[in-house]
């Protein structure tokens, strides 16, 4: 038995949800309203992370300054960065918590658009949402597809711009406060990452890349929201 069967009681409901939806509209559509409300729900989370972010910046030079103060000394660094965190009521990880949970609602998508239903026989412009980019014919079939990774290439490359960005003024405030600092080149690499879903979507059917455009096009404007005031969002890209 699959791994992704436990899923199979949400898939269900997943299934049941757009197959309504698509008795109203087209199940293209159906699939992006479903992504929308869903992302939605999880917006609160968005905004604390993003609250954690911004926290994570207003501390970056205090956390530098404990950096030289315990240099050699990881314990009592650990300590003191605890003990800031707790008296500012910020997290290092509050970033990561929306991108982890978006991992079940990814899973349950993906299982819903690689296990055969009956969604998956409609059409997007003509293409099977069930259809793979390697057995695409025709014109029009290969058209829907290099629009989809078109947009989903230009979002990743917003995004690339941004991380590179963030990792550009981190290297100048680290320059700044420790001279000394050891060189990480492997951080050099994450802003490529950003167009990962390109890539997986080209492994994907076409209903799922379909999903994968929606969630990555309310991520890029719901970041750029939240971080309207200006300040600086992480280096390390979101590829959901």
């Amino acid at each position: 038995m699959s791994v992704f069967a436990i899923l199979d009681p949400a898939v269900g409901l997943a299934h049941d949800v757009v197959a309504a939806l698509a008795q109203v509209v087209p199940t293209a559509l159906a699939i992006v309203l479903f992504t929308v409300c869903v992302r939605l729900a999880l917006h609160p989370l968005a905004r604390a992370a993003a609250r954690g972010e911004k926290a994570r910046a207003r501390l970056a030079p205090r956390i530098a300054e404990l950096n030289r103060k315990h240099k050699g000394r990881p314990e009592k660094l650990q300590a003191a960065l605890a003990e800031l965190y707790r008296e500012e009521k910020a997290s290092p990880f509050a970033g990561c918590l929306p991108m982890l949970v978006q991992i079940p609602f990814f899973s349950v998508m993906y299982r819903l658009f690689t296990t055969p239903n009956d969604l998956l026989g409609h059409t997007l412009f003509g293409a099977p949402l069930g259809l793979h980019v390697g057995s695409a014919h025709g014109a029009g079939e290969w058209a829907v597809f290099a629009v989809l990774y078109a947009g989903l290439a230009a979002l990743g490359y917003v995004n690339f711009r941004k991380a590179r960005r963030a990792q550009a003024k981190q290297a100048a405030q680290a320059a700044q406060s420790a001279q000394d600092a050891p060189a990480q080149p492997g951080l050099a690499f994450l802003p490529y990452l950003s167009f990962g879903t390109v890539l997986f979507a080209a492994l994907v059917p076409l209903a799922a890349a379909v999903y994968l455009l929606t969630t990555s096009t309310w991520t890029a404007a719901e970041r750029a929201w939240l971080h309207r005031d200006g300040t600086p969002e992480p280096a390390v890209p979101v590829l959901v």
